[in-house]
Order: structure tokens, then sequence, then C-alpha cells
């Protein structure tokens, strides 16, 4: 491939150089990895969850000390499920707080992006969306975005269930840029997803392992260690599927849900009730396990690139490698 390659609609949206997004990890994307993507030419992307519940940032200051850390472009993760009323109304304030701290990305999560674009756009923001599949992908382009995370079956946390080449035919037609989300850690994987036609690649795994991330060691660790036969999907941290890596604390534990949250979930009712559950559990047990030095509480999050992932690097000296593979 040319340099060219690197000039894509992602980095026009953006300014950025290098097609090349750190995507929102809770409760891995701590200010000093943001920072580190972003100056070295790619994207991170701030979950505000984890900056402030984590990390122990306030949201505002947060965002000041990333700026203090680097002065390129970053971006914001929106979830907008309708969870609950006063969930959304937090949300609201923090792209508020976003678009007055100088922030112009916004990429959005399990719910109708509409309200994000519509405060946003007047102000210059550009929004991207997560799908996992092309009926999610019509309502973020009827709702507005400007373009789509592609989050495949090779992803961490909530992967969909198809492949790269799958969704970018699902998804190519839309008249929208399409960043492919899922099973990349090495820099062919990026180069391979640039041939297939997409707009640039988002990574979480790849991350993780490097030496800015706060994770603990022993994530970093068994990320190195892990093939992509380690990952699996459990049902127990979300109730629905998210990819983590087989430990034995996963193995003792089981990867389905129990009998009366699998119920819970089916009914309308009682399903955001079992979400709400599931949540508050979920944000306990990840902030626990991912940050522990011990080990002993191994409930880690990661996708299928474990494959490609063999040693701990600087986060700009992944996007360097990135950049340089392309041509």
């Amino acid at each position: 491939m040319t340099p060219s390659a690197l000039d894509t609609p992602l980095t026009r949206h953006t300014g950025i150089t290098v097609p090349l997004i750190c995507g929102a990890m809770y409760p891995c994307s701590n200010p000093e990895l943001v920072a580190a993507v972003s100056d070295a030419g790619g994207i991170g992307i701030v979950q505000p969850i984890s900056l402030t519940y984590v990390h122990g940032h306030d949201y505002r200051e947060g965002l000041r000390l990333i700026r203090r850390l680097t002065d390129k472009p970053i971006g914001m993760n929106a979830l907008i499920e309708q969870s609950s009323k006063t969930y959304h109304q937090r949300m609201e304030r923090w792209v508020d707080i976003a678009l007055e701290e100088g922030v112009r990305f916004f990429i959005t999560s399990l719910g109708n992006p509409r309200w994000v674009v519509e405060r946003v756009t007047p102000v210059g923001g550009v929004v991207y969306h997560d799908v996992t599949e092309r009926k999610w992908a019509l309502k973020g382009r009827d709702g507005g975005v400007h373009g789509l995370i592609a989050v495949n079956r090779r992803a961490g946390g909530h992967a969909g269930p198809k492949s790269a080449e799958e969704l970018m035919d699902e998804l190519g037609d839309l008249g929208v840029p399409v960043i492919c989300a899922g099973g990349i850690g090495g820099a062919s994987g990026f180069v391979d997803a640039l041939r297939l036609g997409y707009a640039g690649a988002q990574l979480g795994t790849r991350f993780i392992a490097t030496t800015e991330c706060r994770a603990s060691a022993v994530y970093k660790q068994a990320i190195l260690r892990a093939t992509e036969d380690d990952i699996v999907l459990s049902e127990r941290l979300t109730g629905v599927p998210v990819a983590v890596i087989k430990t034995p604390y996963i193995e003792r534990m089981g990867l389905a849900a129990g009998p009366v949250a699998r119920w819970m979930l089916r009914h309308r009712r009682t399903k955001h009730l079992m979400r709400t559950i599931y949540a508050l559990r979920s944000l306990w047990q990840l902030k626990r396990a991912s940050l522990d030095e011990t080990g002993t509480k191994d409930y880690w999050q990661a996708g299928k690139s474990v494959r490609d992932i063999t040693e701990i690097l600087p986060a700009g000296e992944i996007v360097r490698r990135f950049k340089a593979a392309v041509g």
C-alpha cells in the first residue's frame, strides 16, 4: 500500500494522521493511554465512567489533564442506552462538557444516536456509531451519524456475530465510512482492514498491553500468553455474551447466565432491571479484576487479537508501527 492509504474519511473527520482509534475501554481507558495514542497520530477515546469512577478524576478536570498531555484530537464514548433518566441526564452533561472542552469526535454505543448527533453537529462535531449488523447500521445512519464502527466476532467485550469481511459486505454501500473493530493485534491486520475498504481500525486489547495503560501487570501478561482459542464468550458479566480470557475463575463460574437472569432478560418488564443489576455488578467486578495485581481476580476482557500480541509496548510505538506498515 502507499502512504495515501492513510488519508481516509476518518482522518479527515478527526484531523488525525493515522486512521487508528484506541477504543473506549472500561476500566482500561486512563488519561495517559488516551493521550499517548492521540499524541502519536491516532485518536484516543475517553470512556467517562472509566475516567471518573475507576481513575478518580472529575470529568472536566480529567479532560483537561489529557489536554495537558497532548494537544492532538481526542474523542469521547457516549453509552446511550436508555437505562434510566438519571443516567441519560448524566451522559448529556458529559457530552456538553466534552464539547466545552474542545472534543469534536464522538463514538456512540447501545442506543439511538440521534440526540448526540443533534447536540454535537451544530458545533462541528462528528459521530460514529458502534454496530454489529446491518439493521443497527441503518438505524444509526437514519439517526444522522457520520460513520460506523463495525464490531466483528473477533472483538473483545461485546463482540458481534459476523466476520470483518461479512460486515464490510453488509455496510459498505451505506454511504458513510466504516471502521473495523475486532481482531487486530498487529500491523498486518491493520493493513488488511484498509485493503478490505475500511476507513480505519479500532483497537482495544492491543492497547491494554501497553506501558501507559494502568491495567495490572498480570492482566497484561495474560494477554501475552493467551491464544485466540483462550477467548471465550461469557454471559455472566452483562447478560449478553462478552469476550473474555478463559481462566480458572471463568471456568469455575461457567459461561451461561443463570436461569433467573435468563428469564428476567426475556421479559420486557424485568429486562431493564436485570440489565441494571448486571451493569452495577460488572462495574465493580471489572474494576477490581483489571487493576488487581495479585491475579486472583482473573476476569479479563480481551479479543482474539491476542494471537498477534507478543510484547508490551508504548502506545505511541504501536501507532508508529502501524503507520509504517502502510507504506
